[in-house]
């Protein structure tokens, strides 16, 4: 059963406030038993909607969902380069108010211990099911509305920053959900902030989906998925200035500990300034039986990411668990122009703990990088059992190879040269 959004009193014109129209048509659609919100005709203004179980959000090729450039009132001492945390609020009850991004309570995670400290969104749905967005139309961040030049003084790594403090919302946001497809859309102009964030869900499916948010823009992540299980994306375009794909297990937020496993990423093309798949950080738990296949890597940092820093250097962002990471295998992967094809480099201090890192198999990597690989683990974990195989690295720089505190490193039928 379809339900259109202007039936509910939602105007395309790019300038009405439709996020109660929207809600109504999503509320209409799950009362009914579930069917498809049709998004079409139109550039559609909205703040923070909720998707509940069996709803397809489907945005057709007409259509547009444009997120608010409210993201809350502000003094001048709120601005990011004045006082970057902790983040100013206006507090109203238990919800913190960040405009038409309103930060309420969550059912499926303590908002406290999330990165940043909140969980406001454009688009959000938590503990339901058979959720999804589909269609060939586009969902616009309105990232513009967020940001502004950078001073040429302030050592900033992009040509953008961020205006305020609290920073900007993400765009999608699922939590504790089941089965959920994101299908064919395409996600532009993203706010400063993570573009899709899948957390504790079972049955992804990302296939078809176009992320292309602007260089320039901080920490405008593509996919994070953290502490879920059995992830698909596939068949993806992704342009963003920070991490393409993210794989983590950070449970602080949730009531139990959860692994992240069984990933699979292919057929997709990523281009970043920074990394284009990431794995693990900061006290995450488990991350196991993940897969990177035929992947083209461009324009990237690092092409393959596996960091873990100081916490004592991280404000929000990290875990509660002791890390491992294991059994991930990277097959027929293209990097063009890298500056460092493998990063592996370990910090196991005080606060951040390790227990192992092992088992990563690359085959038939092919990169043309300035540096091909670091590897650095730590005296008490060294980093274990990683196989490279049928790999080509042609690099520009000749010393690109370092390896410290590792066992196990394997080099099978490898092509070396310097450019």
């Amino acid at each position: 059963m379809d339900f259109y959004v202007q039936d509910f009193g939602a105007v395309g014109d790019g300038k009405t406030l439709n996020t109660v129209a929207f809600q109504k048509t999503i509320d209409a659609c799950f009362s009914k038993g579930g069917g498809r919100v049709i998004i079409c005709d139109g550039t559609f203004l909205t703040g923070t909607i909720i998707l509940k179980s069996n709803v397809n959000l489907h945005i057709e090729e007409s259509g547009v969902i444009l997120g608010s450039p409210n993201c809350g009132k502000y003094d001048e001492n709120s601005r990011f380069d004045i006082r970057p945390y902790p983040y100013n609020v206006i507090l109203s009850g238990d919800i913190a108010s960040y405009g038409d991004y309103p930060d309420f309570p969550k059912k499926h995670v303590n908002t406290q211990n999330l990165p940043r400290n909140r969980g406001c969104c454009l688009i959000y749905a938590e503990e339901s099911e058979n959720i999804s967005i589909t269609g060939k139309g586009k969902i616009d961040a309105n990232g513009t509305a967020f940001t502004e030049l950078a001073p040429k003084d302030a050592h900033h790594y992009t040509k953008y920053r961020r205006i305020h403090a609290p920073t900007p919302p993400r765009v999608t946001f699922f939590a504790g959900c089941k089965n959920v497809r994101v299908e064919d859309i395409a996600l532009t102009n993203g706010p400063a902030g993570w573009s899709f964030w899948i957390h504790d869900c079972d049955d992804v499916s990302f296939e078809g989906v176009t992320v292309d948010c602007d260089l320039d823009y901080p920490n405008n992540d593509g996919i994070h998925i953290n502490c879920s299980r059995n992830v698909t994306v596939k068949n993806c375009k992704i342009s963003c200035s920070d991490d393409c794909i993210v794989v983590r297990a950070n449970s602080r937020s949730l009531s139990e500990n959860k692994t992240c496993e069984n990933v699979s990423v292919t057929n997709c093309v990523l281009t970043s300034p920074t990394s284009a798949i990431r794995i693990a950080f900061v006290c995450d738990g488990t991350i196991r039986n993940c897969s990177f296949s035929d992947l083209s890597m461009i324009d990237c940092n690092v092409g393959v990411l596996l960091e873990i820093p100081d916490k004592r250097l991280i404000q929000s962002d990290y875990g509660r668990e002791a890390t491992i990471v294991e059994n991930l295998r990277f097959s027929n992967i293209v990097m063009d122009n890298a500056q460092l094809a493998v990063k592996i480099n370990l910090f196991d201090g005080e606060d951040t703990t390790i227990s192992r890192i092992r088992m990563l198999d690359f085959e038939k990597i092919t990169a043309k990088c300035k540096d091909i690989m670091l590897i650095n683990g730590t005296l008490s974990v060294p980093v274990e059992d990683i196989r490279f195989t049928s790999c080509t690295f042609r690099a520009s720089s000749p010393d690109s190879i370092k390896i410290m505190h590792a066992k196990n490193i394997v080099f099978g039928s490898l092509d070396l040269s310097v450019l």
